[in-house]
């Protein structure tokens, strides 16, 4: 395990210490928490990275009496402080009655995997963080929420698969509008026929790939950043700001753009709707436009199309907009819109079917799955199949040509060149 420098680790000292006396986390309702879980009911939650959705995951969890935040994990020592802030001010009353002791703060997400307290992590990093920390969760016995896209390459989500069957942990992929009912009546119209023959869906992925220009020079490593953790198994870089935080998404070493990250949203709720989930296309072509030069590598315009056995296209392009399904019959999209309106006002019957249901937010039902094993609403093969397609956009774009993809098997059909590009090598000494 790589040290860290002796400032920080005094300073981690300093805000852990009274961390190390909380390795169990006592049940609230036997403490006398008026309304809460008692301790054996209530999920150890580790949070690992607590920026940006992180950071929205970690102020849920501090008030969700279903869990209890024992650990948080961040490279960026400033954004570790805030979440620790975060956690003592929402449990500031325990604290004074001494059933709240403090979080564990580390930079790094193996000291968290170690602690007995942990039941369940919360995975909020960049992408190519995703496969290395869920799986090396799944080895140490927790339960894993994992945003998405689950994975930074096919070859790595198809290991991720594995570890979660393997070792038999309940795991959540981040697509939280399967847990929205208003979705999901959309989607079972269209999977129980309201629109007719599905013909075609559409949606937006959306751009916000403002490059730092073709000129960006290498800047100096803040000091509060362990760099070389956050680069963890991507290649080695030198440091700008505008690789790190939201902006990595922007670099394909980190991750696909905006094609894997609202597009995971949309080609879920396609697969949902199309009864696709164990599966996916057949042939998918794109093009893009690329970025000449600069630090920012991922297309800065898109359009896809993946195209599925049964004739239905789903289309992908920059344009903002949620999926709309367009069908022989009529069309309805997620919002709740539809052409003609009384297509919304269609029941389901009982004889028909009925998807996934939801007890309150997506959280909320991971959290009843930890305690009840059964299979969440959006479990990991689902996460892999809905990251399959946004990556198999990108390799189409990145060779320029339509590519033919066996689902079943999860290879290309007679194509090395494409073959190359389902995984990649990871810095050492990272591995899967």
């Amino acid at each position: 395990m790589k040290p860290m420098s002796p400032l920080t680790r005094r300073a981690f000292m300093r805000r852990a210490a009274v961390a190390c006396a909380a390795p169990v986390v006592v049940p609230a309702r036997v403490l006398g928490a008026e309304g809460a879980r008692p301790p054996s009911e209530r999920v150890g939650v580790a949070s690992i990275g607590v920026r940006n959705m992180g950071g929205n995951h970690l102020r849920g969890l501090v008030r969700n009496q279903d869990a209890r935040v024992v650990a948080l994990c961040d490279v960026d020592y400033n954004v570790l402080e805030a979440a620790g802030q975060t956690a003592e001010q929402a449990y500031a009353e325990e604290a004074r009655t001494g059933r709240f002791t403090g979080c564990f703060q580390t930079r790094d997400f193996r000291e968290i995997l170690d602690r007995r307290d942990v039941d369940a992590v919360v995975v909020a990093t960049p992408d190519h963080w995703h496969a290395p920390i869920v799986i090396a969760a799944c080895e140490a016995g927790k339960d894993v929420y994992s945003e998405k896209p689950l994975s930074l390459t096919i070859g790595q989500g198809k290991k991720m698969v594995e570890a979660v069957r393997r070792h038999g942990r309940v795991f959540q992929s981040g697509t939280q509008r399967r847990s929205a009912a208003g979705v999901r009546h959309v989607c079972e119209l269209v999977r129980n026929g309201r629109i007719g023959k599905v013909e075609r869906i559409t949606a937006g992925v959306g751009g916000w790939n403002r490059d730092c220009g073709p000129t960006w020079e290498p800047e100096p490593v803040p000091p509060e950043l362990d760099y070389d953790m956050w680069l963890g198994p991507a290649p080695w870089a030198p440091y700008h700001s505008l690789r790190c935080h939201y902006s990595f998404r922007f670099i394909l070493d980190y991750s696909g753009g905006q094609v894997t990250n609202n597009g995971a949203h949309w080609t879920d709720l396609a697969q949902w709707a199309l009864g696709m989930d164990g599966s996916g296309p057949v042939e998918v072509e794109g093009t893009a436009v690329w970025p000449d030069t600069g630090l920012f590598t991922v297309p800065k315009e898109v359009n896809m199309t993946a195209t599925y056995a049964n004739g239905a296209r789903l289309h992908l392009t920059n344009d903002a907009g949620v999926p709309r399904f367009y069908g022989t019959d009529g069309w309805v999209d997620i919002d709740s819109r539809a052409d003609p309106p009384g297509i919304l006002d269609s029941v389901i019957r009982p004889d028909e079917v009925r998807l996934y249901r939801s007890e309150g937010s997506h959280m909320d039902n991971f959290l009843e799955c930890v305690r009840t094993r059964r299979e969440p609403a959006a479990p990991v093969e689902v996460g892999h199949r809905a990251a399959t397609v946004c990556h198999l956009c990108v390799i189409a774009m990145r060779l320029g040509r339509k590519v033919r993809w066996d689902p079943a098997a999860e290879r290309f059909i007679d194509d090395p060149e494409a073959d190359r590009l389902m995984d990649r090598a990871m810095r050492s000494p990272w591995g899967i």
